[in-house]
């Protein structure tokens, strides 16, 4: 799993949908999810630290989870099928943990109030993400093909702990 933090929202240009940008916390990769008008201005309302005069939905979660003494201990988003995300907010009472299902973009509005961490699996980070510094990824590849192409299979013994008999 990638921890990955939000960057900001965005308006698709063509859709005008807004878009929740997560980040890599090296700021490598970017993950686009397309999400509603209501869990935009949410997540915005999370990323602004506003006070609603009233508790909203996610407000109310929150309320919910500090009464019952419930910590939120992370997001996962964990896959991706046929264009939809799905995560789970993994939430623990004392000894007592649980994964509960959840949109991605309540998932994400949850973690905001309460600072918890946003975690997404490698695969959704592999089929999803964009690059953000596509020559710090090209040099890595570069120096991983250098270093793939120097290996003698002798390397993997002795790394491993091992040495030939003779």
């Amino acid at each position: 799993m990638i921890e990955m933090r939000v960057a900001g929202i965005a308006v698709d240009t063509v859709t005008r949908s807004p878009i929740v940008l997560l980040k890599d916390v090296l700021d490598r990769r970017a993950l686009p999810i397309y999400i509603g008008q209501d869990q935009a201005k949410a997540i915005i309302s999370a990323l602004e630290r506003q006070t609603p005069p009233r508790p909203l939905t996610h407000d109310l979660m929150v309320n919910f989870l500090e009464e019952w003494s419930i910590t939120l201990d992370r997001v996962i988003i964990h896959s991706l099928q046929d264009n939809t995300f799905y995560a789970s907010l993994c939430v623990s009472q004392g000894e007592t943990k649980k994964e509960i299902d959840a949109r991605p973009s309540d998932a994400i509005s949850i973690a905001l109030r309460t600072g918890s961490p946003i975690w997404v699996m490698e695969e959704v980070i592999a089929d999803a993400s964009i690059p953000v510094d596509q020559d710090k990824d090209e040099e890595e590849r570069r120096a991983f093909r250098e270093f793939v192409s120097n290996i003698r299979p002798e390397d993997f013994l002795h790394r491993g702990g091992y040495s030939r008999g003779t």
